[in-house]
């Protein structure tokens, strides 16, 4: 006789994947200028350092550390790795404010390092939405031509990253709005499909 199940334990925090991906819109909506080298100066610089830091490193950590209290480890995982990227984000900013470049190779290789986790990230979210698959094939897009700009040293890969931090920005909202604004309506409000990939079903136990 198969014994009855004991209901899973509710989650310790409410859902905090918004506030991950809220922080992070911010934090690319900062880069933005930059990215399209509108604004170069010590002061930008400066400025979007701290959006990046407090934003898309602080809400993602926070996000992060929820996620893996709530049992979530791949969301978990993903939010607070990618907290302090933001981080580094901010001590490159900084660093560029005061007239500071970081080293080249040491960026290129955590560049390639950072790539092949995504890449293996986005294989795994297929699994949960098309959508969320999108968004890591959009990072890996981001880190796959920053790594080709330091490899040739070419300025045509400057407007596909700047143009990967709009997509990444944006994607980002549509999720957030899609956990908050669905969940208060009741209803589908911001559409989000399914999965890409279907899981193994597990065999079913003998009783």
């Amino acid at each position: 006789m198969q014994q009855a199940s004991s209901p899973a334990p509710a989650p310790m925090f409410a859902e905090p994947t918004p506030l991950g991906l809220l922080g992070l819109a911010v934090g690319c909506a900062a880069l933005l200028p930059i990215a399209f080298g509108v604004a170069l100066t010590p002061d930008a610089f400066r400025t979007a350092a701290w959006f990046c830091l407090l934003f898309g490193g602080g809400c993602q950590f926070l996000a992060g550390m929820m996620s893996l209290a709530n049992k979530n480890l791949l969301g978990g995982t993903l939010f607070t790795t990618f907290a302090f990227n933001w981080v580094l984000n901010y001590i490159t900013l900084s660093g560029l404010a005061e007239g500071k470049v970081p080293n080249a190779s040491v960026v290129f290789s955590v560049d390639v390092c950072f790539l092949v986790i995504f890449v293996v990230l986005t294989f795994a979210f297929g699994y949960f939405s098309k959508l969320l698959f999108a968004f890591l094939v959009d990072i890996d897009l981001l880190y796959a031509c920053r790594i080709a700009k330091e490899l040739t040293h070419a300025p045509v890969f400057a407007l596909p990253i700047a143009l990967c931090t709009v997509a990444l920005g944006g994607i980002a909202l549509w999720l957030s709005f899609a956990i908050l604004v669905n969940t208060s309506a009741g209803r589908v409000v911001f559409a989000v499909p399914g999965p890409l990939f279907t899981p193994a079903t597990p065999a079913a136990s003998a009783h």
